[in-house]
């Protein structure tokens, strides 16, 4: 009796294309502009909460803390919705590589909709108390969970589906996401705060979290029209053997994971200084609120376009090289920025976050393929998943608030910029010693 054995992977099949195909076809154009607004609208959601941290909630919620007690604790709810994200990548990774990409998309655009526009109706400590900042945090959490399952989904469903020459490009679709998002976050609370104050702290700033509703509409059209990766279903009689994709993580593929965090951890620490915790330090210190947001959306789209930049640049040179260059221009800077910051003016901060975020963007434009070659088809969205979102929990939840908590203590940026040199020096060893796939095809990598 003959047994029919299930098809084996190969790099020839359709569902690896050849280096010489292009993006520009109906299919994968599609594809792309998933990616792309789908990533674009959760950032949205989950940046604009960054930026009220640093300028609304510690007026709102923490109304009965002392000044920087109270900047410190809207810091550590921004830092909640990070140490969630790899538990969305864990959960979302895991029914991912069992069930498909496009399912947990969907999925992660619903509950990211869901959480924003509820913190948009929130009620304040003044009106239900403890409540407030309990509810805040909780739907913080959501948001987090939601962002983790976002990126490996939105970034492996189009890596998965592009030429080999072409695919660091296809991957940073979804990491463009992230400064469009940005930029899109920062202007709508700017504007925001063209509002008298009273009426800002009262109702204005609610209004950029409402209009989510109306993205994840236009997200979802968009989604729900892909098709799932061909990559995926071309290993999908294997699900049933993949059960815990996770546990295989851990125990198969512990050295990817560990060099991939740490690799992501460089750009993640440098958002968290530039984005989130010099905003709050530059209005401290006098600069104007609406000019700093300015400077910070301005700074944003300069990031996307180092992002897309460097993402060319690393299907021809190589994800490692690329990362590096990144990497070392963060080192060289990073005590100009501080500097920049401490001189609490808006063209201080715009300078210092114009700087930041170009380098970010060549740290962040090959990070989606560089880390998702790390791992095989079958536990590719979990490994990716986890170590993309603990790298962001450790380098971007936690920095703005250790870097109050450091420049309170030491009156000074000298501790603070050498520590922040250092981190990035532990994650340049990382990237020279992970394995570099741009060269392989991804059928093949076990």
């Amino acid at each position: 009796m003959t047994q029919t054995m299930p098809p084996t992977p190969s790099s020839t099949s359709p569902s690896a294309p050849p280096a010489s195909e292009s993006l520009n076809t109906p299919h994968m154009r599609r594809i792309l502009t998933s990616s792309f607004v789908g990533s674009a609208i959760e950032y949205y959601d989950f940046l604009l909460y960054a930026t009220a941290a640093a300028l609304v909630f510690n007026k709102v919620f923490f109304v009965n803390l002392d000044p920087v007690w109270a900047t410190f604790a809207s810091f550590g709810t921004l830092a909640a919705g990070y140490l969630a994200r790899p538990v969305g990548g864990a959960i979302f990774g895991h029914y991912g590589d069992r069930l498909g990409r496009k399912k947990m998309l969907v999925l992660s655009m619903l509950l990211m909709g869901f959480a924003t526009t509820a913190m948009g109706l929130l009620p304040t400590t003044a009106a239900i108390g403890m409540a407030a900042p309990a509810l805040l945090i909780t739907l913080r959490v959501i948001q987090g969970i939601a962002v983790g399952g976002e990126w490996g989904g939105a970034m492996l469903i189009a890596l998965e589906q592009a030429p080999g020459g072409k695919r660091g490009f296809a991957a940073s679709f979804a990491n463009m996401g992230a400064p469009a998002g940005a930029t899109l976050a920062t202007l709508a609370m700017s504007a925001a705060t063209l509002l008298p104050e009273d009426q800002f702290l009262s109702w204005g700033w609610r209004i950029p979290f409402l209009i989510s509703a109306v993205l994840v509409v236009i997200a979802l059209v968009i989604r729900l029209k892909i098709s799932e990766s061909p990559l995926f279903q071309q290993f999908e009689h294997e699900a049933d053997r993949r059960r815990m994709p996770i546990l295989d993580v851990f125990t198969q593929y512990p050295r990817q994971l560990g060099l991939g965090v740490l690799a992501g951890i460089a750009q993640f620490t440098m958002a968290g200084m530039v984005t989130v915790w010099a905003v709050s330090e530059a209005v401290a210190l006098g600069a104007d609120k609406t000019g700093v947001l300015n400077a910070k959306a301005i700074a944003a789209a300069g990031m996307l376009i180092a992002t897309i930049v460097s993402a060319r640049l690393c299907d021809r040179f190589g994800r490692r090289r690329i990362m590096l260059f990144g990497i070392s221009a963060g080192i060289i800077a990073a005590y100009p920025i501080l500097m920049l910051v401490q001189t609490g003016t808006v063209a201080g901060y715009a300078t210092a976050v114009i700087l930041g975020q170009v380098i970010q963007g060549f740290m962040f434009g090959p990070l989606g393929a560089f880390i998702a070659e790390m791992f095989p088809t079958r536990v590719r969205y979990t490994g990716s998943s986890i170590a993309y979102q603990a790298s962001s929990t450790i380098g971007a939840g936690f920095t703005p608030m250790l870097a109050a908590g450091i420049l309170a203590a030491t009156s000074g940026i000298a501790v603070l910029g050498g520590l922040w040199m250092a981190v990035l020096g532990v994650c340049a060893l990382a990237v020279i010693f992970a394995p570099e796939g741009h060269r392989r095809e991804l059928a093949d990598i076990r």
